[in-house]
């Protein structure tokens, strides 16, 4: 078996080569999608408006899923931004200033890379919210995908940075479930 540092250091260099990849890709049309979703996420927006309509068009089901995912958000993204990127010191990606690379790139936050706050905001609405209303799952969970996917796009985290915080994401909601179930 590899020791523990070996077996980190050869995920790094696999978290850095997919990185460099997604930053090599000439992908037009999808740059500017993927920034505009990257930016509609920032501070739960995206979240917000999906349970505003959620709880309009779905009734008791879609009041309770939207709920759901509110607490499930909340507890990912306080647990991802108060704990998880204060505790860690990865940096974030190194972006080429190129031209062509500008218009997918987004504002570089200035908190650790280590986990992604949008990608466990995304998951832990996606997977509360989706535990309360089985038909909204996959579609919020694509979403949730596409939002941690655009974080990698946009130049601001690496792969594990998003694999880490969908991990939260669903770990939060788990969690609010709980504790929903009993209050």
């Amino acid at each position: 078996m590899l020791p523990l540092r070996q077996l980190l250091g050869e995920v790094k260099v696999v978290d850095t080569a997919v990185y460099a990849a997604v930053a090599a890709a000439e992908t037009p049309r999808l740059d500017r999608g993927m920034r505009a979703l990257s930016r509609a996420a920032d501070h739960g927006k995206l979240w917000a408006g999906t349970a505003g309509f959620l709880a309009l068009a779905g009734g008791g089901r879609g009041r309770a899923a939207a709920r759901q995912g509110l607490v499930s958000l909340g507890i990912a993204s306080a647990v991802a931004n108060l704990v998880g990127k204060p505790l860690t010191t990865r940096r974030r990606p190194e972006r080429q200033e190129l031209a062509e690379l500008a218009a997918r790139q987004v504002p570089m936050p200035q908190t650790s890379s280590f986990p992604s706050g949008h990608t466990a905001s995304a998951f832990g609405f996606a997977t509360g919210a989706g535990a309360a209303w089985p038909a909204a799952s996959a579609p919020l969970r694509a979403l949730a995908t596409l939002v941690g996917y655009s974080r990698v796009h946009t130049g601001v985290h690496y792969p594990a940075d998003v694999v880490a915080g969908a991990f939260l994401g669903v770990s939060a909601a788990e969690l609010a479930i709980r504790l929903l179930d009993r209050a």
